[in-house]
């Protein structure tokens, strides 16, 4: 099946019952046993399993090109299950620029636990020399956030393969209508699920899809079975009904991201725009043959200081300043101070989830903001 119908029949099932079209929502939180003490209807109790999961994990690893999917209650919970998986004394790679939500769990809550490089893992050179004995995983972040930056999947798969280590991809930014890791060689893929999986900016979850049914997915299962930190039905229902539309909604960001992205390039007061789909983008030949599209997410650095970047964002009208990304609103945000006084990200950069507004009305908002 194409992806637009695997979106829209994978994670639905028709309830035998009533032939309701849709799959209704299981809130029972426990199942009862037939009389020889097994479970005819698959399901023992809702930590465990429950049919708007399943429904959810079904459509999620289909969506990746996966063999199984895990669902969490966020997407940090998906991220904290990877490293839960991992024996003490697993060294882990990460881009410089990863996630700082991740990229903080790991420093705070896994240090002594676990050992991690961030690096730049597009250098090669760099990569070589930080790998060691007890690396266990490689993590990508490709687009990266909130940088853009891009890194070939299938160079960080060949260099890790020949040293039997693991290579896990945030693919969040790109989601799998424009990015399928799993399809290039990536063991394990990671998505926080409240951005364009649920895109209305209403919900939250994370989703972990595996290339394998490995020992190592086994672990990841029982983490995710034991923690508990699970997404409700309701939530795994809503995913379901926004993942329908995922495809066309995916395609008018990426159509508006683009234009945004050609429109700031061009204007005086902009210093850099970050966007994978510019020829300018330093990693743009990778991007164009390991992406399906090029995302509805966007960076930019104007030509001032960190004031400047708050009087521009203070006067729009259609971008809301806020964090998450990947709803039908446009938002926008100053990205160091979310990260801290830790972050490295450039104090004059703004960061964007480009909506499904009229990109003419978009555009307007930010050229009077600008001026």
């Amino acid at each position: 099946m194409k992806t637009e119908t695997i979106a829209i029949h994978a994670g639905n099932k028709k309830d035998e019952a009533s032939r309701a079209v849709i799959q209704p929502i299981i809130m029972s939180t426990t199942f009862e046993r037939g009389e020889a003490g097994d479970f005819p209807g698959g399901h023992i109790y809702s930590r465990s399993s429950n049919p708007n999961r399943a429904s959810l994990e079904n459509v999620l690893a289909k969506l990746e090109n996966g063999v199984d999917a895990a669902s969490f209650s966020s997407g940090n919970a998906a991220g904290m299950a990877v490293f839960q998986s991992l024996p003490p004394g697993t060294h882990i790679i990460a881009p410089d620029d990863m996630y700082h939500g991740l990229r903080n769990q790991l420093k705070n809550l896994f240090a002594g636990i676990l050992t991690f490089d961030f690096i730049d893992v597009n250098d090669t050179e760099v990569l070589q020399q930080h790998i060691k004995p007890e690396t266990g995983i490689i993590w990508i972040e490709t687009p990266s956030n909130p940088l853009l930056k891009i890194t070939d999947i299938k160079k960080i798969v060949a260099i890790a393969k020949a040293k039997g280590i693991k290579v896990a991809v945030d693919n969040t930014f790109a989601t799998p209508i424009c990015q399928q890791p799993l399809s290039l060689g990536a063991d394990i893929v990671m998505h926080s699920a409240t951005k364009y999986f649920g895109g209305h900016s209403d919900l939250m979850g994370g989703a972990l899809i595996t290339a394998e049914k490995s020992d190592w997915w086994a672990k990841i299962r029982q983490v995710q079975e034991m923690g508990g930190a699970i997404p409700s039905p309701m939530d795994c229902y809503m995913l379901v009904r926004s993942i329908k539309t995922l495809p066309y909604r995916v395609r008018g960001h990426v159509q508006n991201a683009q234009l945004l992205a050609e429109f700031l390039e061009q204007h005086p007061k902009v210093e850099k725009v970050m966007y994978p789909g510019l020829p300018s983008h330093p990693q743009y030949h990778i991007a164009k043959d390991q992406m399906l599209a090029f995302g509805g997410m966007l960076s930019f650095t104007i030509k001032g200081d960190r004031d400047d970047t708050h009087n521009i964002i203070n006067k729009l009208q259609l971008f809301t300043r806020a964090t998450s990304l990947g709803g039908v609103e446009s938002l926008i945000e100053h990205r160091a101070t979310v990260e801290g006084p830790d972050t490295k990200t450039p104090f004059n950069l703004l960061r964007v989830s480009v909506g499904l507004e009229h990109i003419d009305d978009l555009i307007e908002d930010l050229s009077l903001a600008l001026a």
